[in-house]
């Protein structure tokens, strides 16, 4: 070995006996998407099938500090896949982000990380001039809502561990659809938030049916949105239905997809005879037409 070689060999003993790193070898940073890729509308619900293993006992995905709990799909006795209906929520920043599985089997824990491509969705914008007191509360009614709404997240934070539908979903009534979900409101030069579920234009006394199976985990008359039922379809996955004239189940009944949970109204603050439909997955704000799109009857969307 020539004196030159053994000066360069030296100095590098040297260095890396200084320096808390590896010179001479580097692994590659982790990237994110390596598993697949997703799109999605903000609002929207994204599909996602994970194909596993007869060990693998459970999958969770983690997408922007939501959690989302997978289901197994069964098939000739053995799950062959695990299903997650991740929500993208209606003020998700446009861009790409991660989502992350951990997948549990008797081998160990796996990661996976896919790439979700939020779009971003054109909402319509309404302005209204108002008096000033049809718009500031009261101290008292200030109070009651803020209340009501406490109420409401702690309901909405319960995530049942058992999937409790089936099969597809369906519109809780006839009637033409507003597409107000997500829409802007803009009331004496004030932006308020936007309208987090789809209004449907029914008659006063029609029926309304529960999208899907599932557990009425409250019934309520709230100052905003009247008279109203939340029913738990498990896995994180709400439904909403407000303004009611008429409520006919009562908290903890087990209700099943087209069952009459009530009738439309105007209870609330509602200038007229409609239901306000809206849907909450794991913390996520969506479209529930979104959900009506699906179709559980053909198979799922697979990973690009």
């Amino acid at each position: 070995m020539i004196r030159s070689d053994k000066l360069i060999i030296m100095a590098v003993v040297l260095l890396t006996s200084i320096f808390p790193v590896d010179l001479l070898t580097s692994a590659p940073p982790e990237r994110h998407g390596m598993d697949g890729q997703f799109s999605g509308k903000q609002g929207e619900i994204v599909v996602v099938r994970v194909p596993v293993d007869q060990q693998t006992s459970a999958v969770t995905g983690r997408f922007l500090n939501r959690t989302t709990p997978f289901f197994p799909e069964a098939s000739g006795g053995a799950a062959l896949s695990y299903i997650g209906l991740v929500g993208v929520d209606l003020q998700d920043a446009p861009g790409t982000h991660e989502l992350v599985l951990d997948v549990v089997s008797s081998a160990g824990h796996r990661r996976l990380s896919y790439n979700v491509l939020v779009i971003k969705e054109k909402r319509a914008v309404q302005y209204l001039t108002l008096p000033k007191d049809k718009v500031d509360l009261d101290e008292d009614n200030l109070i009651r809502v803020k209340t009501e709404q406490a109420q409401v997240r702690t309901v909405l934070e319960a995530v049942s561990e058992r999937r409790l539908w089936a099969g597809d979903f369906l519109r809780p009534v006839a009637g033409p659809v507003t597409g107000a979900f997500g829409r802007q409101r803009i009331i004496n030069g004030q932006a308020k938030n936007p309208h987090t579920g789809e209004d449907i234009a029914a008659p006063l006394g029609a029926d309304v049916a529960a999208m899907n199976d599932g557990i009425v985990c409250l019934t309520a008359d709230h100052f905003f949105s009247g008279k109203g039922v939340f029913i738990d379809h498990g896995l994180g996955l709400y439904s909403m239905y407000f303004h009611l004239s008429e409520v006919s189940v009562k908290d903890g009944e087990i209700v099943k997809r087209g069952q009459v949970i009530g009738k439309v109204g105007a209870s609330g603050r509602a200038t007229g005879p409609h239901l306000h439909w809206g849907v909450n997955l794991n913390g996520a704000r969506v479209d529930p037409l979104s959900l009506v799109k699906l179709s559980f009857a053909r198979p799922l969307p697979t990973v690009q």
